[in-house]
């Protein structure tokens, strides 16, 4: 296919701004999807990466696309490539956010690139998100989205090396995790992200071709990020991450750390399956 980059990459600069009120009640809702707890009062500290479930875009029903997106060419470029997805990102913390007070986004469009890759043309959207939490800078955020072809009817889509790939080693710490429906189903409701990949099964067999539900890239970096700070004992300062391949409700799957001193190098990965997603976490 051929693409317009010049076109698309008119996009860059663009800005988007969105700000909510952070309740105890969402935080509740948060704590919950993930079995945990912590304090519900104003002024306590918020969970991290509580922030993804803030101020997302609220496109009419009527408006979103056929896979649960809404539909491009406002804030982000009209890529005409149908599948979209997560590819990994960043994160910067600067302080925290706290219940009870507003928390406002600026996104800005970085960069627009398209390159080949073993399953066709690819293109890159990089996004930066500046939060603050009652006007106190609480994060940076480096989002790469990824846009690419649809497969052919029938065949399941190419998301790493044609040779079977090697199964993920586990880590000197590592966890289980069941991707239940009630799991998926929930994240995509906090988050208001329609994306029928990770809650319509016909859909996501039938029209992507892929074997089961896929679990939420954010979801997967909330769940290391949350794993690192158990380990430690306290939340890291810097937390990067790249998507490798999916993880499908079909299985179990694990959270997995190595802890190198300075660094802890973190992973996800299905049972016997290979590295879904990888992490490092500083301090």
């Amino acid at each position: 296919m051929q693409i317009d980059i010049d076109h698309l990459r008119g996009w860059i600069g663009r800005e988007e701004s969105q700000s909510e009120l952070l309740t105890g009640a969402l935080v509740q809702r948060f704590n919950a999807t993930f079995d945990r707890s912590s304090p519900l009062e104003d002024g306590a500290e918020a969970p991290r990466l509580i922030h993804l479930c803030l101020g997302q875009p609220a496109a009419p029903t009527a408006e979103l696309g056929p896979d649960g997106h809404p539909a491009r060419g406002g804030f982000l470029p009209p890529v005409p490539l149908p599948r979209r997805m997560w590819a990994g990102g960043a994160f910067d913390f600067h302080g925290p956010i706290r219940i009870g007070e507003t928390v406002s986004r600026r996104s800005v469009i970085g960069d627009v690139r398209v390159k080949e890759g073993r399953s066709g043309t690819l293109c890159f959207v990089t996004v930066t998100h500046h939060v603050e939490s009652d006007g106190r800078p609480a994060l940076t955020e480096r989002q790469d989205i990824v846009y690419r072809a649809a497969e052919a009817p029938g065949k399941q889509p190419t998301s790493g090396p044609t040779s079977e790939p090697e199964p993920a080693p586990q880590g000197a710490s590592s966890r289980r995790i069941v991707p239940s429906a009630a799991l998926l189903f929930r994240y995509s409701a906090l988050t208001f992200n329609g994306h029928r990949i990770h809650y319509d099964a016909p859909y996501v067999r039938d029209e992507e071709g892929y074997p089961g539900l896929i679990v939420h890239g954010p979801m997967q970096a909330t769940l290391l990020a949350q794993y690192a700070a158990d380990l430690r004992g306290a939340a890291p300062a810097t937390f990067d991450f790249r998507s490798l391949s999916p993880i499908f409700d079909t299985g179990d799957f694990t959270l997995n750390a190595e802890d190198e001193g300075t660094e802890m190098t973190l992973w996800t990965a299905s049972l016997a399956g290979p590295v879904a997603m990888r992490a490092v976490a500083k301090w």
